[in-house]
């Protein structure tokens, strides 16, 4: 446990206090944008699980600058490289050894406007995001900008494209985005997820049952230290 002074702990919540951790703005606009950061933050969280120096969030503010509160974004989901994992209210640059968030993904909702997805466009670029991805699931469309020579250049071919920071490989089918994990996995989404616990959980019941009725029939046979097989 971290024992902060009077002195710091005084700092930090008059930081906090320039610093929100709320813009007043829903996470989502509806339940399509919900679900969809839902999954692209859950895949992510689970794929860097064991690594403690990459921190993974969704809708939470970024401030980038000391002294400037009116500068800030929440992006749907976003990966820092190199920073601890842990409880944040924001994620102001300057008390995470300056490290920018490398990776954002945003889901366009009906209500997003053109100058504003450009203003995320110029907001990321100046400052700093190597990668990022935004996904329209009413259109079904998908666009994606990678830092080169300094600035966020379009990539030209997502299909099949494999992020050089997440190691994940980006796709449509029918409109909806895939993503597949360097191990093959696809991201799923809640739904899928419990679903897929459902199929394991029966087939260890299924699989429980065989072995008892195996059990069941070898003692009738006379076979003797069954548990032992």
């Amino acid at each position: 446990m971290v024992i902060l002074s009077p002195e710091l702990e005084r700092e930090l919540r008059k930081e906090e206090a320039l610093y929100p951790a709320s813009d007043g703005k829903p996470m989502a606009d509806n339940t399509k944008q919900l679900r969809w950061i839902v999954t692209i933050y859950t895949g992510l969280a689970g794929m860097f699980r064991d690594d403690p120096n990459v921190f993974v969030a969704a809708d939470l503010l970024w401030y980038p600058e000391y002294g400037h509160p009116e500068i800030r974004c929440a992006p749907d989901v976003m990966v820092v490289f190199g920073r601890p994992k842990g409880d944040r209210t924001a994620y102001r640059q300057w008390r995470e050894e300056n490290v920018p968030p490398q990776v954002v993904f945003e889901i366009v909702s009906p209500n997003n406007r053109f100058h504003e997805l450009m203003d995320k466009l110029a907001f990321y670029d100046r400052y700093g995001v190597e990668e990022y991805y935004l996904y329209d699931p009413d259109r079904g469309s998908l666009d994606g900008w990678v830092r080169r020579e300094g600035r966020l250049q379009p990539i030209e071919e997502l299909e099949g494209w494999v992020s050089p920071r997440l190691g994940i490989r980006f796709g449509l089918d029918e409109g909806q985005l895939v993503l597949v994990r360097p191990d093959g996995e696809r991201f799923l989404s809640p739904e899928e997820m419990e679903r897929q616990r459902e199929e394991a959980r029966r087939l260890a019941e299924q699989e429980r049952q065989r072995a008892e009725r195996l059990a069941a029939r070898l003692r009738e046979l006379g076979v003797e230290d069954v548990d032992e097989l």
